[in-house]
């Protein structure tokens, strides 16, 4: 049974053909791709990645640049899932880390990402997930549906995932630590800065475990720096200068830096 709910009312919503629908019969199309779009109209005025970032990232990704931090997160969800476990990723993207997992276990997983070209190339994998139009902050899933949330690079809203979470149910956070993609910076900033990690402690949550990812890349073409590039916040604050070095580039190896954190809520 969906741990979807109705955007519009918060009902139950069931499968019913080609749609969800719930009991006020508000109904929500299932796409021939699998995913469902449940973003709220009035919640809907930021519609995320574009286009080219996010066949920018999913390029990048399916080459395996980030191998080691896929594999990180699905062992870390296997130490917090058991058979009857449900999912969710919040804010998932084009499914890349989602279906790794997925890989991993046969429990249930719902994926949401406000983007809908995300989502449409998340279904796409035809993974076996249950894929989602929707906003972290307005997640339209069951109050203490999910025994895992898991969030890579996402928005955080405190209200709705422990809201959506189980009593105990565990947050599985991935962030950018301090030296991520630093020699990358070097060779296109004259200033570059270094990311500013905060404090963990997270109301609502116990912080129980921190596992510290850091792998160098040996990036050999221009187009790789180009999507490595395109799928990082600094893209939309790149001045010319900047990107003309950038484009001269063919050749980097640079640091990739991530904390994986663990959390249970209180």
């Amino acid at each position: 049974m969906s741990i979807f709910i109705c955007p519009v009312c918060s009902a139950k919503l069931v499968v019913s053909g080609k749609s969800y629908v719930c009991p006020k019969n508000h109904s929500f199309d299932i796409a021939k791709s699998g995913y469902v779009n449940l973003l709220n109209a009035k919640h809907g005025a930021v519609h995320g990645d574009n286009k080219f970032m996010l066949r920018a990232r999913r390029d990048f990704l399916e080459k395996g640049y980030y191998s080691p931090l896929c594999d990180a997160v699905c062992r870390t969800v296997l130490e917090y899932v058991k058979d009857d476990s449900i999912l969710l990723d919040a804010g998932c993207g084009e499914g890349y880390y989602t279906s790794a997992v997925k890989t991993k276990t046969s429990i249930e997983i719902y994926g949401i990402d406000i983007s809908k070209d995300a989502v449409e190339m998340a279904a796409k994998r035809k993974s076996g997930i249950n894929f989602a139009v929707a906003s972290v902050f307005h997640i339209p899933v069951q109050s203490e549906s999910c025994d895992v949330l898991l969030t890579m690079f996402a928005p955080y809203c405190k209200e709705e995932y422990l809201r959506v979470l189980k009593k105990n149910g565990y947050m599985i956070m991935a962030i950018p630590s301090e030296n991520h993609l630093w020699e990358l910076k070097k060779a296109v900033y004259d200033t570059p800065y270094k990311n500013e990690v905060k404090p963990y402690e997270l109301d609502g949550f116990s912080h129980i475990k921190t596992e510290h990812i850091n792998f160098t890349m040996k990036i050999n073409n221009k187009i790789d720096i180009q999507s490595l590039f395109s799928m990082t916040p600094y893209y939309y604050r790149t001045g010319k200068s900047e990107q003309e070095r950038l484009n001269n580039l063919e050749y980097l190896e640079t640091q990739a830096d991530f904390e994986i954190l663990t959390y249970r809520k209180i």
